[in-house]
């Protein structure tokens, strides 16, 4: 059995904002090898994820965001389960994300709300949770939404938005 020192795992916590207990199993499952147990933790936090997903999100928040030069303007209303969690900074942080990739990317649905032959698709996925991020091409904004709610232990989901850009319908 491989031994874990203590600066791997807040290397670890770092890096995935998961529970130290979370990350040392992680880190002795894999053998001490970071990526797998990024991986680990990642494959955890979904399976967490998918049996939180039916637990009622009507807490959260509205974030604004208006683009430099206040030609195009995004509302999207972000929610959890608790007040507490709407708070923290990185559920505030995760919402200017979610209005700032819906300002650059202009997604015409959430997700499958809408058939997809329902949705102009010329400019790329027209689906929000579909769409790499901006910031980030590697990961979708499906991903920062389970990696959030891993991360607070709770269920985390975009209800709404709307992006208004001058001169488009």
């Amino acid at each position: 059995m491989t031994t874990i020192s203590a600066d791997i795992i807040k290397e670890l916590r770092t890096r995935t904002g998961a529970g130290i207990m979370d990350c040392k199993r992680a880190l002795e499952d894999a053998q001490g090898d970071m990526d797998q147990a990024v991986a680990l933790l990642r494959e955890r936090g979904i399976a967490t994820v998918a049996k939180k997903a039916s637990r009622a999100a009507n807490e959260g928040l509205i974030e604004t965001y208006v683009h430099a030069g206040g030609r195009i303007g995004v509302i999207v209303e972000l929610n959890c389960e608790t007040d507490f969690v709407a708070r923290t900074d990185d559920f505030k942080e995760l919402a200017h994300d979610i209005a700032l990739q819906i300002a650059a990317m202009n997604p015409q649905a959430i997700d499958d709300e809408r058939p997809l032959d329902d949705l102009d698709t010329s400019a790329g996925e027209p689906r929000l949770v579909h769409q790499p991020f901006v910031k980030d091409s590697g990961r979708t904004i499906g991903s920062l939404l389970t990696d959030t709610a891993a991360r607070v232990g709770e269920n985390v989901l975009i209800r709404r938005f709307v992006r208004y850009g001058l001169g488009e319908d």
